[in-house]
C-alpha cells in the first residue's frame, strides 16, 4: 500500500485525467476496496459490480477530494462502502439495523504483505486479461482503466450497449474463473 501522501499525489493525478495514476491508484487500493465491499454484500459478482462503480466514481470525482478532511483511503472507503450499502439496500430492501456489518469500517494499516500480494495479485490479473481475444482485451481495459461507461463504449466499438454488458460480463466471469483457478 503506499503511503498517505502518495495516494494524495495520485489522486491529484487523476483529477487531472492522467490513466497511468489511476491505474496506479488502482492497484494500491483495490484489494482493500474489494474485501471492504466483499464483506458487506458477501458475493463476488455484486462485489465487482460495486468495485467498478466506485472506481468510475473515484476517476470522476478525484478533483473533489480534501485531503485536509479525510485521509484518500478513507475517502474511497466511504465511496466503496455507501455504494456496497446502497446496492445492498436496493436488493434486500432491509434496514442498515439488520445489517451490522455493513457499516464497518476497515481499519487504515494495510497487512504487511498486502504490497507484494498486491504485486502478485495484479501480475496475475494481467495475465488473465490477456486470455481474452483482443477485442474484449480492449473493451475491459476502456471499461475499468479508462473508466468508461457503456453508452461510451457501445459508441466507440460501434456495438450495442446490451452486447457491450454481455461481453463485460463474460469477460469479468473468464477473469474469475481464471484467477479462481490459476
Amino acid at each position: 500500500m503506499l503511503t498517505p501522501p502518495e495516494l494524495v499525489w495520485l489522486l491529484a493525478a487523476v483529477a487531472k485525467g492522467d490513466e497511468a495514476a489511476f491505474v496506479r491508484l488502482y492497484a494500491a487500493t483495490r484489494a482493500k476496496l474489494y474485501g471492504v465491499v466483499l464483506r458487506i454484500l458477501r458475493r463476488r459478482d455484486l462485489a465487482d459490480e460495486v468495485l467498478q462503480e466506485t472506481y468510475l466514481k473515484i476517476w470522476g470525482g478525484a478533483g473533489q477530494f480534501d485531503p485536509l478532511r479525510a485521509a484518500p483511503i478513507t475517502w474511497m472507503v466511504a465511496i466503496a462502502r455507501n455504494r456496497a450499502i446502497d446496492l445492498l439496500r436496493r436488493r434486500t430492501e432491509t434496514s442498515i439495523e439488520e445489517e451490522p456489518e455493513a457499516v464497518e469500517v476497515v481499519a487504515d494499516n494495510p497487512d504487511p504483505l498486502a504490497a507484494r500480494e498486491l504485486s502478485e495479485e495484479l501480475q496475475r490479473l494481467l495475465a488473465c486479461i490477456g486470455r481474452l481475444p483482443p477485442e474484449r482485451q480492449r473493451l475491459v481495459l476502456l471499461a475499468y482503466y479508462n473508466g468508461w461507461g457503456r453508452e461510451q463504449l457501445a459508441a466507440e466499438l460501434e456495438t450495442p450497449v446490451n452486447t457491450i454488458k454481455t461481453w463485460l460480463r463474460r469477460s469479468l466471469l473468464e477473469i474469475r474463473e481464471c484467477l479462481d483457478h490459476g
